[in-house]
């Protein structure tokens, strides 16, 4: 019936009893399976990590500078890596960074929520926030 159609029979199910198969024309499908994959890559959403710097000693303009930033990523559906770096002897008072990420976590408590906790890594302290 493929050959008098100028069709291919394909199988679908291998393993039912009986097999089931199909007449139709395989190029045409192998096309439209590789547009839909295509379809399917253009619509998903690539979530990236953007990432602010901070300072302890971080003036408040600034501060809100860096805030505004941070809730136009997290509108765009994008994570959020806090960077904390201690320079000097900014090491002996680590409390007045701990302070201003613990402020960042209120300000942003609302829009977005903690991936992961701030931790030490060196000279600085990075906390990843991801939007709700």
């Amino acid at each position: 019936m493929a050959q008098e159609a100028g069709l291919d029979l394909v199988e679908i199910a291998p393993n039912s009893v009986p097999p089931v198969c199909k007449i139709l024309d395989f190029g045409k499908y192998k096309y439209q399976a590789q547009k839909k994959a295509a379809e399917a890559r253009k619509k998903q959403k690539v979530v990236e990590i953007k990432e602010i710097k901070l300072r302890p000693m971080i003036d408040d303009h600034d501060y809100d500078v860096k805030m505004r930033s941070m809730e136009r990523f997290f509108q765009e559906g994008d994570k959020v890596k806090v960077t904390l770096r201690f320079r000097g002897r900014e090491m002996a008072h680590q409390e007045l960074g701990y302070k201003l990420l613990d402020r960042v976590k209120g300000d942003t408590s609302k829009i977005a929520k903690i991936e992961q906790e701030p931790r030490f890594e060196g000279r600085q302290v990075v906390m990843v926030l991801a939007p709700r």
